[in-house]
Formats: C-alpha cells, structure tokens, sequence
C-alpha cells in the first residue's frame, strides 16, 4: 500500500487551484468537476460534495493538520505572496527556529494551514 494523494476541501475551487498554481507553481492533472487533481499529489474537493459525503460540517481553521512546502528563496517567496494575495491571514510570519529553519504559516483561502520553511 502506498500514500497516494491528499485531499483539502475548498469553497471556490478554481480560486483554489489558481492559488495553489500561482504560489507554489502546482498544476491541473484531473478535473472531474467538484474534484481537482494537481500536481505533487493535492487533491481539491468542493465544500458542498464533501459535505454530502461525510454528513458533517467543514471546520475551518481547524488547525489539525497543515501542508508542508520547502523554498531555498524564502524572502522571496514572502515577496510573492504579499504581492499575489495581501490579503493572507497569517499564524506566524516569518520566524526561525532554534535549530535554524526559517517559517512562515499562514492560511489558504478556505482555511487550510500552509507551513512553508527553508530546506532542512
């Protein structure tokens, strides 16, 4: 068995995947309507299809999990991201660790937690 993708869900989904390819250069692989497959394995869903799924309701925000990204440029990724979406709620904005990684967090539109550190 084997780890095949990941899913987040998403209000807008081609606002989502626009974010996605815009910050972290992810690509279109599938679209089934309701449903994107992107590049590195990202998997959105629509909000209104997972909730038919599970029955639930979508918590935001809920910090229970993040997506985890690498940049050897991280002031510069800072840069486009200030520059694309100012708008970004952030947790932390740029910080280093006590054994040297530099961080950032911050939310997606739709609440998803995105880490975003230096190579380790």
């Amino acid at each position: 068995m084997r780890l095949k993708n990941f899913l987040i869900v998403v209000k807008d989904i081609e606002k989502s995947r626009k974010f996605y390819h815009d910050l972290f250069g992810l690509e279109l692989l599938l679209d089934n309507g309701g449903n994107m497959i992107l590049s590195e394995g990202l998997v959105l869903q629509e909000e209104k299809y997972w909730k038919e799924f599970l029955g639930k309701e979508i918590i935001s925000e809920n910090n229970s999990c993040e997506l985890y990204f690498e940049e050897v440029d991280i002031e510069g990724f800072i840069e486009k991201l200030e520059r694309y979406y100012p708008e970004v709620k952030y947790v932390n904005r740029l910080m280093t660790h006590s054994w040297g990684q530099k961080v950032i967090r911050f939310y997606d539109p739709d609440g998803n937690l995105i880490e975003v550190g230096t190579l380790m």
